[in-house]
């Protein structure tokens, strides 16, 4: 079995910066700034021939428990609770502080092997600190640099004795963690076996974090009243009717132009990447708020990045007129929302638990659409019918001629349109086809994809 192993200390010392490099991934958001780590992620990392999960935690602070500051100690305590063998992190530039010590004493107390990490350890700056971090009473501190990568062999060497080796692992094992490495063949099949990709995003405040804990049953992401807890994108397995799903959830995204901060724009791109390497993306709405701007800017961001769509009306508890409110909301999205146009509007409540079955069965309709294939003849005799009810146009009176169209790909469903003139082809026919190509072939929802593909004239010199 795979070794687990925490990395912990006070805020600011290089937790994040191992994190990336253990993994080889930028996975964790990493800033100057004390405090960016706030949940705690896993990752499956590899140093030399030893391979193990490594947890990246926030910054140990003493704090009221039931403050911002309080939740994020308890996420590293449960974090050293899993751990088989704890790194301690200190900053050896800085030296000793008085956090340093009770944060010993309390990893001393796990009763788990602890490794001494003197981090920032590059030059001659950091020779004080590695000799005071002798008093911790943790062992010999072991010199080294997160940054530089300077002391890796005798990381190595600590560690030994509790990884155990293993083979290195298959390839199609490496992406399991995070958005960074989820990139992979789109024309891929539906393997019941492989997680079902699913990202939750949403304006900040909405209830992501609340969401996927009640979903898998456990405190596993920090959650509050506070807007904008959630920095780095977190994914956990979870097991829906013998399905397995990865949910990943993601940073509050406001609009672009209240974003000022280095953090908050390193957030939302790991986001934007979780959008990216999704299958299935929820779009969380606040019912007490729907369809706010930045709402129908996520759908459509989401909708250009080729992503099914699912919208998720959280805090469903809080509405009194319900059946009027959905009916109300469902004809706004009809009309704001045509680019995916039929989506599921699923009422939810991540507080109490309510439509969360509900929202995956939408989630999985969604995906079986996003991955449909028609056939080539079906889409031809619909398109003889089409062109029949309504032709396209004439351009410097030559009328453009669509001869046929074919499905190139799935996820999402994307078509080939063949015919002359196509570059001509105005913008409201090709919603045109794009509607009824959705109304044909049940396609609700979904993003569609319609190319052109023109014949070439031998005659014309210019195109020669």
């Amino acid at each position: 079995m795979t070794a687990t192993i925490a990395i912990v200390g006070r805020p600011n010392v290089g937790k994040s910066t191992l994190f990336n490099r253990l993994v080889g991934k930028k996975l964790a958001l990493v800033d100057d700034r004390p405090g960016v780590t706030r949940d705690r992620r896993e990752g499956e990392a590899s140093l030399g021939h030893l391979r193990f999960t490594v947890i990246d935690t926030a910054g140990l602070e003493e704090a009221d428990q039931h403050s911002l500051a309080g939740r994020m100690r308890a996420q590293t305590e449960t974090a050293i609770e899993q751990a088989d063998v704890i790194l301690f992190m200190i900053d050896a530039r800085l030296g000793l502080t008085p956090m340093d010590q009770p944060f010993a004493d309390l990893v001393r107390r796990s009763g788990k092997p602890v490794i001494l990490l003197a981090n920032k350890a590059e030059g001659n700056k950091g020779k004080d600190g590695v000799m005071e971090a002798y008093s911790l009473g943790l062992g010999d501190p072991v010199p080294f640099s997160a940054e530089h990568g300077e002391g890796t062999a005798d990381l190595l060497e600590a560690l030994m004795p509790y990884v155990a080796e293993e083979p290195e692992e298959d390839e199609e094992e490496l992406w399991a963690d995070a958005p960074a490495a989820l990139a992979e063949d789109e024309e891929e099949g539906d393997d019941p076996n492989k997680p079902l990709r699913v990202t939750i995003i949403g304006r900040p405040n909405a209830g992501k974090s609340t969401l996927v804990n009640r979903m898998i049953g456990q405190d596993r992401l920090l959650t509050g009243p506070e807007a904008g807890i959630t920095r780095d994108t977190i994914s956990v397995d979870w097991d829906w009717r013998g399905r397995p799903v990865r949910l990943f959830d993601t940073a509050g995204m406001r609009k672009r132009a209240r974003i000022e901060e280095k953090l908050e724009k390193l957030s939302v791109a790991d986001a934007l990447r979780a959008i990216r390497y999704a299958e299935v993306v929820v779009v969380l709405l606040d019912s007490t708020i729907p369809f706010e701007k930045q709402d129908l800017t996520l759908v459509d961001l989401t909708e250009r990045e080729g992503r099914c769509v699912v919208i998720g009306l959280n805090k469903w508890d809080l509405v009194a007129d319900k059946q009027g409110l959905l009916a109300e909301l469902k004809e706004k999205a009809h009309h704001l929302l045509a680019q995916v146009r039929g989506v599921e509007i699923v009422p939810l409540s991540g507080l109490a638990g309510e439509g969360i079955d509900r929202l995956m069965q939408a989630v999985f309709r969604a995906y079986g659409v996003w991955n449909r294939r028609v056939s080539t003849a079906r889409i031809n005799r619909w398109l003889e019918g089409v062109l029949s009810a309504h032709p396209p146009p004439a351009v410097a009176g030559r009328r453009i001629k669509i001869r046929y169209m074919t499905q190139a790909k799935a996820r999402p469903p994307t078509f080939a349109l063949f015919g002359n003139q196509l570059e001509h082809l105005p913008v409201s026919y090709t919603r045109y086809l794009v509607n009824n190509l959705r109304d044909a072939f049940e396609l609700p929802g979904t993003p569609i994809r319609l190319h052109t593909r023109g014949g070439t004239n031998p005659y014309d010199k210019a195109k020669r």
